[in-house]
């Protein structure tokens, strides 16, 4: 900060605080992209979680990071569902801690934009009685409140504390906006656009058939496998994925065949690599929001074999037209949607300027800047 007093500043130059989990892919993504966005403008990354449970650490030098209280010492080696419950258990102690390190931050800087990434954090800022903008992700929407009264009291409180809610679907939005009255404004998480587009232009065969989604229950891996094993064509699978049930992962390693990879979770780098050369992406989730893992596919060239989602409804021509709609039910899905693959995989993807607009994630995290960080907002 300069000597100068930050609640005077000009509105332009007020610092913006991200307030997340620093192991998360999307917000880093979402925060760099803003970094890159915003040269000369001060902003942080508040977090209570860098490098824990077996998450690669995502990290770097040159990220500003404050710490909340950081809570990895005392979580579990591995990822499990008593993790989960490990895990919130340990921040529900920690919350008020974590709630007092940003009201001393927000002393530091008054004037200040916080934007909470999940609804935990947007219940932290709440408590800390943090003027902010809230970021849920899909599940803390679409399926969690649903289970829960308990979570549903705290998310409905957390949703009407924020000054904004900001959501990545309209299933998202008019859910939100059913349990709450607050309608969230849509903006997409958006994907690496120009370096996708490299990994479409590679020039390699495309043959790996590949799941990328969560490797928990919400995901139904199994099904996938299983399809597989019961295929004409049994081919290979490739597994990544960004967290997991450790229980569960082994309930799915032992249907595999032979042949078939668990990378884990790969680094950006790894990941547009393995894309360039797949064929066939697999999504099958019981509950989708939107996907950003299966736009990141679309652009790098693959086609994806998804079960029917509101998701699918938005999307540009270019994109809905590498998509294979496929029923868990019809033992044939498997071979159709692999022979499918193949035949469109044999016409390069190229993104509409629709796609772009809508998914290019510097577009996206503009439109965010402009609307969301340039002028104060009224009052929550």
């Amino acid at each position: 900060m300069t000597g100068r007093d930050a609640g005077t500043a000009p509105v332009a130059a007020r610092p913006i605080v991200f307030v997340g989990n620093a192991r998360c892919y999307h917000t880093m993504d979402w925060y760099r992209t803003v970094r890159a966005l915003c040269p000369g403008r001060t902003i942080l990354f508040a977090s209570d979680l860098i490098e824990s449970e077996g998450h690669v650490r995502l990290v770097r030098d040159d990220d500003v990071i404050v710490p909340l209280f950081n809570v990895d010492r005392f979580l579990l080696s591995g990822q499990s569902a008593f993790g989960n419950l490990w895990r919130n258990a340990v921040k529900l102690l920690a919350f008020p801690l974590q709630a007092a390190g940003l009201r001393r931050l927000r002393r530091r800087l008054p004037g200040a934009v916080y934007h909470a990434h999940t609804m935990y954090y947007m219940f932290v800022c709440w408590l800390a009685g943090i003027p902010f903008i809230g970021t849920p992700q899909g599940s803390e929407v679409l399926v969690r409140p649903k289970r829960s009264r308990l979570y549903r009291h705290f998310a409905v409180r957390s949703l009407r504390a924020a000054q904004c809610v900001t959501v990545d679907s309209v299933a998202m939005r008019d859910e939100a906006e059913r349990i709450s009255g607050v309608r969230p404004r849509i903006f997409q998480n958006g994907v690496e656009a120009e370096a996708l587009g490299k990994a479409r232009c590679a020039g390699v065969p495309r043959d790996v058939v590949l799941s990328l989604r969560g490797m928990t229950p919400l995901y139904r891996i199994e099904k996938v496998v299983q399809a597989r094993n019961g295929s004409a064509a049994r081919p290979d699978l490739t597994f990544i994925y960004p967290f997991w049930d450790e229980p569960y992962r082994a309930l799915v390693r032992r249907l595999f065949q032979p042949g078939d990879r668990d990378l884990g979770r790969l680094d950006r780098r790894e990941m547009m690599d393995l894309l360039s050369r797949t064929g066939l992406v697999l999504s099958v989730p019981s509950s989708d929001s939107s996907p950003r893992s299966v736009y990141e596919a679309i652009f790098a060239g693959a086609c994806v074999a998804a079960t029917r989602g509101l998701w699918m409804e938005v999307l540009p021509a270019c994109m809905r037209a590498r998509i294979r709609i496929i029923d868990l039910d019809d033992p044939a899905w498997f071979d159709a949607a692999l022979g499918w693959s193949r035949e469109t995989c044999a016409v390069p993807y190229e993104p509409s300027d629709e796609a772009l607009e809508m998914f290019d994630q510097r577009r996206s995290m503009a439109a965010v800047v402009r609307t969301l960080y340039a002028e104060p907002l009224a009052p929550g």
